[in-house]
């Protein structure tokens, strides 16, 4: 068997740590030198009108699709949700699922970035995510 000596590995930075292979680079000589100019730029300021101003603060939550469908579910209908901002976070796609929900009386639940609702309910949906700062959508026939 191979014996092992049972001392105390120092870790604060003393006498162990002698070689510091970084040292060149923390040097301020070298920094100095290959350092680009920054100085701070300032942002334009964009010009827009109110109208747009006052629109863009309407939906900026983002856009969603509301759609009727039925293929694949044995002819019962149902209302989803598509196309979420991919900034918001599941569990706020999950809170607007159980919200919606409520308001329109029906079951759901919440596939990925989709919510899909029991029922032909795309008109209350649609009420609702324009009051919550949606710009919702009707799309498909």
């Amino acid at each position: 068997m191979i014996s092992r000596k049972k001392g105390k590995i120092l870790t604060s930075g003393g006498d162990a740590l002698v070689n510091n292979p970084f040292a060149s680079l923390c040097s301020t000589d070298t920094a100095s030198e290959t350092s680009v100019d920054s100085t701070p730029v300032k942002p334009t300021k964009s010009h827009t009108t109110k109208k747009a101003a006052d629109k863009k603060s309407s939906s900026s939550m983002g856009r969603v699709e509301i759609r009727r469908e039925k293929a694949g579910r044995g002819g019962k209908t149902v209302t989803s949700l598509h196309e979420f901002a991919t900034h918001l976070p599941q569990s706020q796609l999950e809170r607007l699922c159980y919200e919606l929900k409520k308001h329109c009386a029906c079951g759901g639940t919440r596939k990925k970035r989709t919510i899909e609702l029991q029922g032909d309910v795309r008109e209350r949906a649609f009420e609702f995510l324009q009051q919550h700062g949606y710009a919702p959508v009707h799309a498909g026939g």
